[in-house]
């Protein structure tokens, strides 16, 4: 009974609970209703864009090339900020979207207009005038091409021929310029931004564009660069250029980039140093995401990498060396044609540290006609792109030739004297001078000396009107012995397109002779400087280098400098003879210089601190230019009759820090202006003089150890002695 009663009592508890909970969840449900609705009507429609955005959209965009210093540190090719307008190629993107965009775009800047080709106006015409353009196929078009009797092609020019110059002249400019800014939209690629115009934008078209992005989908307003060059056109043909925002990456190289990740757009270097070190210069892209809606249009971007341009090149060249080598050429040009030289038109100077193999200096100068003015324009190139026969400069590898084939003996004595071989015109030296040793062969520049000991080495010794038999393999030894020097075989400079020279191709004996003396195959200015560093530094063929170090960009201008890497000097071979040999040319070209030598009268007034060594030479031969009326002009219409005049040397003669070649195609008078030599003279003064001149401006020992040098860090030059060999 009791039992009955106590469950009585606990009986009405139960419902109450249950309502609590019926309570709970009903207040529950009426939030999550009201939630669900304001959600829906209030935020529905932000968050149906939201649930539409997709971040989908990865792209990269190009960065400031590296920059190119000379070898203190000079600026020579750095980037100039450009305000750029772009656009940017969406999902869904379509050409009649892209053209209502360029309309709209072309009413605020200016485009130039004056390189829309006829075919860009008829399409254009066609893309606005789509049932007009229809009407001018006939029903014989069609069906030939529904037969595949025509291509798409085909019937595509049939339409275009049809098209009046009146309808195509009909274009107002703002149809133009909206062709123009269409044409840009539609080369760019999906999510890669296009440049519309970078060049010349003002400062009220950027500010224009970018108050109106909202109406213009896929326009932004950003930065480009382009490069510049703070000391104008000196060295600028071997710095190499770059494709601009039109050109972008190269056809005939588009896989090869493409495979390593360049974009369509990207600018990269397309000729010498800024090709040879494209790695180096372009630099890692920015990385961006954009967030686009359901149609692909771009709502918003984020940075995902802000990217680094490019690392910055140091180069071995003395810009301010080169700038006034560069002067002295073109004065010793104007002086040249002035006094009545009318074929020269070309020089050139290499220079060179025997040492090390930099190229401090490779300047080359050519006078050319511009509109009935003659210009004189850079031809660096011309350095190591042409040859031509260097003359007596080469006699120094023909006397060590000798030494090492056992021809000759150092100090050995030989009769300069007229030389008549049979079959084979008289050959002698400018004048007869008797028994000479090999030292004052060099000295006298003797043409005879070098006869005699190139038919010692085809195993003949000289007697008059002596008959000659000499085959093709005395010719290939004393070439492959020259090759030793680096003359008739590329230098391995790090440089495209370098000419090896050209090799005669008859092997008549009288050419062996022309051959010693330099007058039978041709040799380039570069080939002429390698040669005599590896006389200058005792024997070591040294590669000649542009670069000098690589480092990593800045990010802001107090940053400290942080080397990369360094180059060091590579031995390409080691002649393949005594010292004492190339101590004897040695002393022979010191003897060229002093009295009674072919230089003396140049280079007798030497600056103090310094004693030079060197090889004057002539070669004959007649001109090859570019000029048709001058090639015609010797006696019968023929090519008129010149000499090459070309000069090596180095210097101080007993520790040689510089060498140097110099060559001028074409001389008619070198007696009345001996070019080379004037040329030479002044070069290794303005080399001097500039060491001297520097040398006054450093801070004094104690400060040197707190500065910075441009290229800090870099290992100090290697004399060839101490270099790695390389690989012959």
């Amino acid at each position: 009974m009791q039992k009955k009663e106590k469950a009585q009592k606990k009986k009405p508890h139960v419902p109450f609970r249950l309502n609590l909970l019926f309570l709970f969840v009903f207040v529950m449900f009426t939030l999550l209703i009201l939630r669900l609705g304001t959600a829906q009507l209030i935020y529905g429609e932000d968050y149906k864009q939201e649930v539409e955005r997709t971040a989908e959209g990865i792209t990269s965009v190009p960065v400031p090339r590296g920059k190119i210093y000379d070898r203190s540190g000079l600026d020579i090719v750095d980037n100039q900020p450009l305000q750029a307008i772009t656009y940017t190629r969406f999902k869904g993107s379509t050409a009649k979207g892209r053209y209502e965009v360029a309309k709209q775009l072309a009413q605020l800047i200016d485009v130039p207009t004056d390189k829309i080709t006829e075919r860009d106006k008829k399409d254009f015409w066609i893309f606005l005038h789509e049932d007009e353009a229809k009407e001018k196929l006939t029903k014989e078009d069609k069906a030939l091409a529904d037969q595949k009797k025509i291509t798409n092609a085909e019937l595509d020019d049939r339409l275009r021929s049809r098209i009046t110059a009146q309808e195509i002249n009909s274009f107002t400019q703002l149809d133009l310029k909206t062709l123009y800014i269409k044409s840009k939209m539609d080369s760019g690629f999906q999510d890669a931004p296009q440049i519309i115009k970078s060049e010349g934008v003002t400062n009220e078209e950027y500010a224009v564009v970018s108050e109106h992005l909202m109406q213009l989908p896929g326009v932004d307003t950003t930065v480009d660069w382009d490069r510049t060059y703070p000391f104008g056109d000196t060295f600028r043909s071997v710095l190499g250029s770059v494709t601009n925002s039109n050109e972008g990456l190269p056809k005939e190289k588009l896989d090869f980039y493409l495979a390593r990740e360049y974009d369509r757009n990207d600018r990269v270097g397309k000729s010498y140093i800024e090709q040879v070190y494209e790695d180096l210069l372009h630099g890692k892209r920015a990385v961006i995401k954009n967030t686009k809606d359901k149609d692909g249009n771009i709502l918003g971007t984020q940075y995902v990498s802000k990217g680094e341009r490019g690392k910055d090149l140091y180069l071995t060249i003395d810009i301010n060396l080169q700038k006034s080598i560069d002067q002295i050429i073109e004065d010793e040009l104007k002086k040249a044609r002035q006094s009545g030289e009318n074929l020269v038109d070309r020089a050139f100077v290499v220079m060179t540290n025997p040492q090390n193999g930099e190229v401090l200096a490779m300047s080359g100068k050519q006078i050319v006609n511009d509109n009935g003015t003659e210009k004189v324009q850079d031809f660096a190139l011309g350095t190591m792109t042409s040859s031509y026969p260097m003359g007596s400069v080469v006699k120094g590898a023909t006397v060590l030739t000798g030494f090492q084939q056992g021809a000759i003996k150092p100090g050995e004595v030989l009769r300069d004297e007229e030389i008549y071989i049979k079959g084979t015109p008289r050959k002698k030296s400018y004048k007869v001078f008797g028994p000479i040793s090999d030292e004052q062969a060099l000295q006298v520049s003797s043409n005879a000396y070098m006869f005699k000991t190139a038919l010692r080495l085809a195993g003949y010794e000289y007697t008059p009107y002596m008959s000659l038999d000499i085959p093709q393999s005395v010719f290939d030894k004393m070439r492959r012995s020259f090759s030793e020097f680096g003359l008739g075989v590329p230098t391995g400079i790090d440089l495209p397109n370098e000419a090896p020279g050209f090799k005669g191709l008859a092997d008549r004996p009288g050419f062996l002779l022309d051959l010693a003396i330099g007058q039978y195959d041709t040799y380039t200015p570069l080939q002429l400087a390698q040669y005599v560093s590896t006389i200058a530094n005792g024997g070591y063929r040294l590669k000649p280098q542009i670069l000098k170090a690589v480092y990593a960009p800045k990010t802001k201008a107090d940053d400290p400098t942080q080397m990369i890497s360094a180059t060091t000097p590579a031995v390409l071979n080691r002649i393949d003879m005594s010292t004492d040999y190339i101590n004897r040319v040695k002393q022979g070209f010191q003897a060229v210089m002093q009295p009674g030598g072919t230089g003396y009268f140049h280079f007798a007034q030497e600056l103090p601190g310094y004693a030079l060594a060197g090889k004057t030479g002539t070669a004959q031969t007649f001109y090859d230019g570019p000029n048709d009326a001058l090639r015609k002009s010797g006696p019968g219409g023929t090519s008129p009759a010149c000499v090459n005049l070309t000069l090596i040397g180095y210097a101080p003669a007993d520790n040689p820090e510089v060498a140097f070649s110099v060559v001028v195609p074409w001389v008619k008078d070198d007696a009345n202006h001996p070019i080379s030599k004037l040329i030479g003279k002044r070069v290794v003064e303005a080399y001097f003089q500039q060491k001297t001149a520097e040398a006054a401006q450093q801070p004094p020992a104690d400060d040197q150890s707190q500065q910075q040098p441009a290229a800090d860090g870099q290992a100090q030059p290697q004399t060839p002695a101490q270099a790695p060999a390389a690989q012959q």
